[in-house]
């Protein structure tokens, strides 16, 4: 084991365990604004409990993804110096506005939304969230598309050894990134309706309060929409990936040898013939490329070297990311058809909601582990191996202290958010006596 393989390894665990905030954050501000929006709209005061509630567990989880976040940007200039140095002046720019536009908007409007319930018009406090909520989608595509054009790289040159920018609008537009965008967004949105499920659960096997009946009803609603948006726009994902990422496609197929009419395998020794093909380019009988035949181009194109990724990650990762994701979307549209004309949760969906917690947070992580490692060993597709990517004065000993030190912070950091949600969740919604008439103001979430 050498220096890159454990930068490799720190970036990847510290990447996944921030993406765990990342979706509950983009989908549960907007939950939370949907909430706010209903007690504005409706003067019901379980919105206004629900609203307070989730907004409690959004704010620990907004505030632990930060912190986590953080740690990335350190690495960088820690472990890959040499792509830093590379791609800056292209992948510096939709981070500088995620930062500077996103980020900043997202962080101010939420400071006004949790110091203004008693300072604020209502319309204009209630306006903060939605504001909060937009930054943090914002965000996501800024951080997405700078993430695409490693994948397809576009608008820019390369002068001197370096990337240069010539085309800002083709970056930020790049298809990759149009395509990625909804998808993870949408799936984002999936987590947070399963978060919300799982909560809803626990205390609809405690009691029956309509509150709960009506946030688990919501949540899904919520988790079915972007569920059927996130497989739409999984098959435009497809296609891109028959087209810029082949070898991708290929790996995550098992297929090695260019093939036309490719079948899909759902797993080994299972196979639905022709619908790879129909799948990627629409076209039952179009022709698949294969890891081998790829292989053998990329050698005369590249020059030696292995630009095959890890086929047993990506062709598994591929498949748990479809069937858990698929599961969480089929426990919503079932619970949809369970409880409509306002027919009470059975218990047992009620326990079964409790698995709508795990089952898309292992999803987006599959899909992650896909999108990442089937591009190796490019940081930057055609253009900057990840060999060639790491900070060459960096040791292996140093990488190695600081990996641990990372996972020793991060699982702290792991026990004081399960402790703190934990907690919340099982403390319930606030319950105050009602203020006289003339003296009732919006109360205040300050705790």
């Amino acid at each position: 084991m050498d220096a890159l393989d454990l930068a490799r390894w720190q970036f990847g665990v510290t990447t996944v365990y921030h993406f765990l905030f990342v979706p509950l954050t983009i989908g549960l501000g907007v939950f939370v604004a949907g909430l706010q929006t209903a007690w504005h709209r409706t003067g019901k005061e379980h919105y206004l409990k629900l609203t307070k509630f989730f907004g409690k567990l959004f704010l620990i989880n907004f505030a632990m993804g930060v912190v986590t976040g953080i740690v990335q940007e350190f690495q960088f200039g820690m472990n890959w110096s040499e792509y830093s140095t590379f791609v800056g002046d292209v992948f510096g720019a939709p981070l500088a506005m995620e930062a500077l536009l996103a980020f900043f908007m997202e962080s101010t409007f939420l400071g006004l939304w949790i110091f203004g319930w008693d300072r604020l018009p209502k319309k204009v406090h209630l306006a903060t969230i939605w504001a909060a909520a937009i930054g943090s989608n914002l965000s996501a595509y800024f951080i997405l598309a700078a993430n695409a054009w490693m994948k397809h790289p576009v608008g820019y040159e390369v002068v001197d050894g370096k990337a240069r920018m010539t085309d800002l609008w083709a970056v930020l537009t790049n298809s990759t990134a149009l395509a990625q965008v909804p998808h993870v967004v949408g799936s984002a949105f999936v987590v947070a309706g399963g978060f919300v499920l799982a909560v809803c659960g626990y205390w609809l096997l405690r009691t029956r309060a309509e509150m709960w009946r009506s946030a688990a009803r919501a949540a899904l609603v919520m988790t079915a929409i972007a569920g059927a948006v996130v497989a739409g726009t999984g098959d435009s994902s497809a296609r891109l990936l028959h087209e810029q990422q082949p070898m991708k496609l290929a790996a995550a197929e098992g297929l090695e040898h260019d093939t036309q009419g490719a079948a899909f395998t759902v797993v080994p020794g299972i196979e639905i013939p022709k619908l790879l093909s129909l799948l990627s380019a629409h076209d039952p009988g179009a022709t698949v490329q294969g890891t081998e035949d790829l292989q053998a181009r990329f050698e005369r194109q590249f020059g030696p070297g292995d630009y095959r990724p890890d086929p047993t990650v990506v062709f598994w990762s591929f498949r748990v990311m479809i069937v858990f994701g698929l599961a969480t979307v089929g426990l919503s549209v079932l619970g949809l058809w369970l409880t409509r004309r306002r027919r009470p949760f059975p218990a047992w969906l009620s326990r079964a909601l409790l698995l709508a917690l795990p089952l898309p947070l292992v999803a987006v992580i599959a899909g992650w582990l896909l999108s990442e490692i089937g591009r190796q060993p490019w940081t930057v597709t055609g253009e900057l191996l990840t060999a060639a990517s790491v900070s060459p004065g960096v040791s292996l000993a140093e990488v190695a202290t600081s990996l641990t030190l990372f996972t020793l912070l991060y699982g702290a950091l792991a026990v004081a958010e399960v402790v703190l949600l934990a907690r919340h969740v099982r403390g319930g919604v606030e319950e105050r006596p009602p203020a006289p008439a003339a003296e009732r103001r919006e109360p205040s979430l300050m705790y």
